[in-house]
């Protein structure tokens, strides 16, 4: 059964986890881009920014248009169904089938030499691609 409204506890719970968040990468990036090497705190801060905006656009999403929303966002911020459910937790499981040979692979790379920011750059934007397939294929097929 699909539950296309939030309590008020539940929106605080979002809040002060959004707010959580927001310290602790904020604290993280701004160490990173103090002690860290090269240009990495910026990337974190840059990255953090995203995801943090994204997760405001479904919150809001899901507070002001809940009939709209994607099977994603539904699923992910768990105001689906039973099928909504049951897809991402397809997707998920293929995504940690996945994850270990991808692991491998690019720990087989950088042992091989190279270079290891574009390792884990190339096993993240694989790790998302393949996230993003299975949930694509899984919702078509059901």
């Amino acid at each position: 059964m699909s539950t296309d409204r939030f309590t008020g506890k539940q929106i605080a719970q979002f809040l002060v986890t959004f707010a959580i968040a927001l310290a602790v990468l904020l604290t993280v990036g701004l160490l990173l881009r103090e002690h860290g090497p090269g240009n990495m705190g910026t990337g974190m801060l840059q990255g953090a920014a995203v995801g943090l905006l994204a997760t405001a656009v479904v919150g809001w999403r899901v507070l002001r248009r809940p009939g709209r929303l994607t099977t994603f966002e539904r699923a992910w911020t768990q105001t689906g169904d039973e099928r909504d459910d049951a897809v991402l937790t397809r997707a998920l499981a293929v995504l940690g089938l996945a994850a270990f040979p991808l692991t491998a692979t690019a720990a087989i790379a950088i042992a091989f030499g190279a270079s290891v920011e574009m390792c884990l750059a190339l096993l993240l934007f694989a790790e998302i691609g393949v996230g993003t397939v299975a949930f694509a294929v899984i919702s078509r097929r059901s």
